[in-house]
């Protein structure tokens, strides 16, 4: 059950923060830009990259559950990162249709729920790291795609630092 924690964790926490600022959400409705479809995780950050950045040999990644939240149009993809049968991380790409929330509105969001959160700049439109409960370190950080604000997150366990995240975090927001 501990492998899809830091999953769920992450994708569940991302998928509620497009309504956690005080900015409010538009209506979803039909846009006039070109529609955007995200990549699937394990496709943008193959588990070479997590090994490499983990010291780890053999990591291999394999598409988690999807999280899909209504109320804000976030919509989650995962991939979970497998080495000698032990999770060592998962990424979560999420997409919010018809919200028009902001990069820097998402991010104080998370900052304002995730005490001890700490900006990591130069990464995207904003970017954030933090420890959770000793357990779970969790880089994210957010853009927009085609009109669309999208979060990226690498979620792995407290000893992971953010130099070691932001690389992958990094390789994966570029892709999109």
């Amino acid at each position: 059950m501990r492998s899809w924690r830091i999953v769920l964790i992450s994708a569940l926490a991302l998928v509620t923060v497009g309504c956690s600022s005080d900015e409010k959400p538009a209506a979803p409705k039909p846009s006039p830009t070109k529609a955007v479809t995200l990549k699937e995780p394990c496709a943008v950050l193959a588990g070479d990259a997590v090994g490499k950045a983990i010291e780890r040999q053999s990591v291999t990644g394999a598409p988690g559950p999807d999280q899909n939240t209504a109320a804000n149009g976030g919509k989650a993809k995962t991939c979970v990162y497998s080495a000698e049968g032990k999770q060592v991380g998962a990424l979560a790409v999420t997409r919010y249709d018809g919200n028009k929330v902001k990069p820097d509105a998402m991010i104080a969001g998370i900052k304002e729920k995730k005490p001890g959160a700490r900006d990591i700049p130069g990464l995207a439109e904003g970017a954030l790291y933090y420890v959770e409960e000793a357990k779970t370190a969790t880089l994210v950080a957010a853009k927009v795609v085609g009109g669309v604000p999208i979060l990226v997150s690498y979620s792995g366990p407290a000893k992971m630092t953010a130099e070691q995240m932001t690389p992958l975090v990094k390789q994966a927001i570029d892709a999109e």
